[in-house]
């Protein structure tokens, strides 16, 4: 059984787990967008927890580059 409680829902109601997308959602953005969405500052390049976030935002900071990959999975109800 799943550790994630919906994930669990789901398989209690049957579904099966098919695959994962370890980058399902895929974000980009410049360091001050980030800085503003996040309402955090980012000063080195460098992985950052993010507030709601799952994964963590990679910012480089020589490439103006903030970068956020999160990861779900597909699951079939039968």
């Amino acid at each position: 059984m799943a550790l994630d409680p919906w994930v669990r829902t789901h398989q209690r109601l049957g579904a099966e787990i098919l695959a994962a997308a370890p980058a399902s959602q895929t974000m980009t953005g410049t360091v001050a967008e980030w800085e503003r969405w996040t309402g955090m500052a980012f000063p080195e390049s460098g992985d950052y927890v993010i507030p709601g976030g799952l994964s963590l935002l990679s910012i480089d900071r020589s490439a103006d580059e903030g970068l956020y990959r999160e990861p779900n999975i597909w699951m079939r109800h039968s």
